[in-house]
């Protein structure tokens, strides 16, 4: 070979080289940041939340930045991020709970109409309750795993049977504040708030943190956690590998319940009565928490802290706009948006990652 075409042979690979390693380059930035936003799937809906929280702040000052109003918030989205933890759980599964707010409602009934229908102690009562709420979630569970109806036709279901009963049930009646306060006060035990540092707390905001903290442990540091994970990312590996799928997800529903019929108690607490019509926008709110919050509607992919910082977002939104005297719908026009731009997100992370 002349000595003038090996030279341009090799001018030619340097050059390939030199392209491949700057492709290399970009490709690298890039799944950087997928490799980030895949390890820590809370860090975009926090970076959110600072983002409204400066905005806010620098718009209305001392006026949003006060221990009453921040505190506010978490008192208002206390219920709502109950049943959001619920519906992290089931869409981490690649699945979705239509009736856990009837189930919310339904177990409230159930402790008050207990209580002053059938006289049973407040505990007894809110035992039951309790139980309610778990069962519907195994029925939830069983029809799901073991007859394979589809999460989305049998929650719905569910949330018609649960919501139809509830009015059937309770004759449409509200037990009033004045008399659980001075018959049940058990009742309303998450209503009750103590102070610290000036900010004022109550005890369903407490157990709504600890709820989170608790489940961000089960989910991280447990071998039920991991198959949670594991059946929402891929069912059939998931069995191929020795997890049984029907029992996870069948005790991922009956876990769901119960959070909340617990949800059902705090609700007696925040509001102060048992009401049948009470919480009914909760199914809407539980999925808008969970979405902007990070957690992938295709499941395998997100965490209950994300799930949080989505919540306190809608407080924040809710909270700041109020505030600033803004028409409600520009709340909602709002959280529209951050919906969309969450499942965006997600989308164009698993784009990246494939």
């Amino acid at each position: 070979m002349p000595m003038t075409n090996q030279a341009e042979v090799d001018e030619g690979l340097v050059q390939r080289t030199e392209a491949v390693a700057s492709f290399e380059h970009q490709v690298t930035l890039l799944s950087r940041l997928q490799h980030a936003l895949h390890s820590n799937p809370a860090l975009v809906p926090l970076i959110v939340l600072m983002m409204s929280i400066a905005v806010f702040g620098a718009l209305l000052g001392t006026k949003f930045f006060s221990s009453f109003a921040l505190t506010l918030i978490l008192q208002q989205v206390a219920i709502v991020g109950i049943v959001g933890a619920a519906q992290s759980l089931v869409i981490l599964t690649a699945g979705i709970d239509l009736s856990v707010g009837a189930i919310m409602v339904l177990s409230s009934v159930v402790m008050g109409q207990f209580t002053f229908r059938l006289g049973m102690p407040p505990a007894v009562a809110i035992a039951c309750g309790l139980a309610v709420g778990t069962f519907i979630g195994f029925i939830n569970g069983w029809l799901i795993a073991r007859v394979k109806l589809p999460p989305f036709i049998v929650t719905l279901g569910i949330w018609q049977i649960a919501l139809a009963t509830n009015f059937l049930y309770s004759g449409n009646e509200t037990i009033r504040a004045q008399e659980i306060e001075s018959q049940a006060p058990l009742l309303q035990f998450f209503g009750h708030s103590f102070s610290f540092a000036g900010a004022v707390f109550t005890y369903g905001v407490i157990f709504f943190i600890v709820l989170v903290v608790f489940l961000a442990y089960v989910l991280r540091h447990t071998a039920w956690g991991r198959h949670v994970y594991a059946v929402g990312d891929d069912p059939v590996a998931a069995e191929l590998s020795g997890v049984n799928t029907k029992h996870i997800l069948i005790s991922v529903y009956m876990l769901s319940g119960l959070i909340c019929a617990f949800a059902g108690w705090v609700l007696i607490g925040r509001i102060g009565s048992v009401s049948p019509t009470s919480g009914q926008s909760a199914n809407i709110e539980s999925i808008t928490a969970v979405v902007i919050g990070g957690i992938s509607l295709f499941g395998g992919r997100g965490s209950i802290l994300g799930m949080f910082f989505g919540a306190l977002i809608v407080g924040v939104f809710s909270l700041g706009l109020r505030l600033l005297g803004a028409d409600a719908q520009w709340t909602y026009l709002l959280i529209g948006a951050l919906i969309i731009g969450a499942v965006a997100i997600d989308q164009w992370i698993r784009k990246v990652s494939a």
